[in-house]
């Protein structure tokens, strides 16, 4: 039969042997009905559904099985113990800029998850200075008047598209939170913007992998050049005096051994956490204005936390909204905004008895780790109350629960994440009912980002109550 080049140890095996040892054994090849299709492999069986993809591998295989795309051999990692020894990376053998280079590499060039080790290390040293208590309270603050701007046009609707509207509301609150309001760009220069994100991240899915016109990369390119050249067009104001939007501070911040970030660090970085900030953001307030649509009880005890509170709360308020918290850390388990992170191994590595030759690309299925019933009582159940200090089922295992990934990589941004969405939340329960089908079940993309193709359309109305 043929053989896969993934080795499972033997048990009691010395993870440091070298490959080809007669320690290792080697795994079977995957049978005809799993090898997919010729070149693409298995990336349509993921693309149509992810969470059963990886059920099929977990119980096909077990936590590490081999994995066909794009002409290559790969491997899934699936479950917390697994995950864990990957996203911690003990033995510096998983690399993110390899594995993420071949996807968006291009169009996320040099942003701090493209970077690994020493570098990866200094950069996110000096953006930590960015995500200080006190800057995310400044944030926090300047958050609100442009959730309010954005939300002034929302009204009355019986098919709302709440995904669309929503990603050009986070978009809006980026431009304000990172740019500083970006007043001289007309709405025409922004929604070419939002398009060139959409671009960029889409490119994940690009079969043909080169600047070719009509392709997602073609499409991807031309997105990378209007970003850089509207940032561009900010940095020499944003290096010439220090104001409180993200831009700004990242062009001034520095270590206590001075360390900066160069022009192109600041727009590399700029472009992928804007990205980051408005994509993951509006897939996780979008599920939850689902679920909140579908289970009115849970939409009416979190809006009665937030008519407790005035309509513009301080941080500390926003981090004291138990039932919306609930519910936000419920939607990520449902659906991650990043279900998969890849890595690539640059030396040969041991993951739950399994050895990953290097030169490996690799699949870390966190979204599994989220529907396991070893670790989660009816997983696929809306259940907000499982995160309550009662049950605090994500405890059941360090890694049960890791929508923001975990280690060195972990999402420099997931608390700014949990304020955007809590102010976005907030305002429209004071302002806003919403229903949604309980039978509705949303037709997500699932070839990068997942996202509905519908745009969800929520039965929106607005009540004119408390602003």
């Amino acid at each position: 039969m043929e053989q896969v080049t993934i080795d499972a140890m033997v048990p009691g095996a010395d993870p440091a042997e070298p490959a080809g040892s007669t320690a290792l054994r080697e795994v079977p090849v995957v049978g005809p009905g799993d090898k997919g299709l010729p070149w693409l492999g298995r990336l349509f069986d993921y693309a149509g559904d992810p969470i059963g993809f990886m059920r099929h591998q977990w119980e096909t295989y077990g936590p590490v099985s081999p994995f066909n795309a794009a002409g290559e051999l790969g491997a899934v990692v699936l479950g917390p113990d697994g995950c864990e020894e990957v996203l911690r990376n003990k033995g510096k053998a998983f690399a993110n800029g390899p594995a993420w280079g071949k996807i968006v590499g291009p169009f996320f060039d040099r942003g701090l998850m493209l970077l690994d080790f020493d570098e990866h290390h200094m950069h996110r040293r000096i953006m930590q200075e960015a995500f200080t208590r006190d800057r995310l309270a400044s944030y926090t603050t300047r958050m609100h008047p442009a959730i309010e701007h954005g939300m002034a046009s929302w009204d009355t609707h019986p098919r709302f598209k709440s995904y669309w509207a929503l990603k050009q509301l986070t978009l809006d609150v980026a431009a304000d939170i990172f740019m500083g309001g970006a007043h001289d760009t007309s709405r025409h220069d922004m929604d070419k913007v939002n398009q060139a994100f959409i671009a960029c991240v889409q490119a994940a899915a690009g079969i043909v992998r080169a600047d070719v016109p009509m392709t997602r990369w073609g499409r991807a390119f031309r997105g990378r050049k209007v970003l850089e050249e509207f940032l561009r067009h900010y940095l020499p104001e944003k290096r010439a005096r220090l104001t409180d939007d993200f831009f700004s501070v990242l062009c001034h911040i520095e270590t206590e051994d001075g360390e900066r970030f160069s022009d192109d660090d600041v727009v590399n970085h700029m472009i992928f956490l804007m990205m980051a900030a408005h994509d993951t953001s509006t897939i996780t307030t979008s599920t939850m204005l689902q679920y909140l649509g579908q289970h009115p009880e849970w939409q009416q005890r979190c809006r009665e936390e937030a008519l407790a509170l005035g309509p513009e709360p301080t941080m500390a308020e926003l981090e004291g909204l138990q039932a919306a918290d609930w519910v936000m850390r419920e939607a990520l388990r449902l659906r991650a905004p990043v279900p998969v992170l890849v890595r690539h191994t640059v030396k040969d590595a041991a993951v739950q008895g399994y050895r990953i030759p290097a030169g490996t690309d690799v699949m870390v299925g966190v979204q599994y780790s989220h529907v396991m019933e070893e670790y989660w009582t009816n997983p696929m159940v809306f259940d907000p109350e499982r995160f309550s200090p009662e049950r605090r089922e994500d405890k059941s295992h360090r890694l049960a629960w890791e929508p923001f990934g975990g280690g060195v990589h972990k999402c420099i941004g997931l608390y700014f994440a949990g304020l955007e969405v809590k102010s976005i939340l907030h305002r429209l329960l004071r302002n806003y009912h919403w229903s949604v089908d309980p039978a509705y079940v949303a037709p997500l993309d699932n070839h990068s980002l997942p996202f509905p193709k519908d745009g969800q359309p929520i039965n929106l109305v607005r009540t004119g109550g408390a602003r």
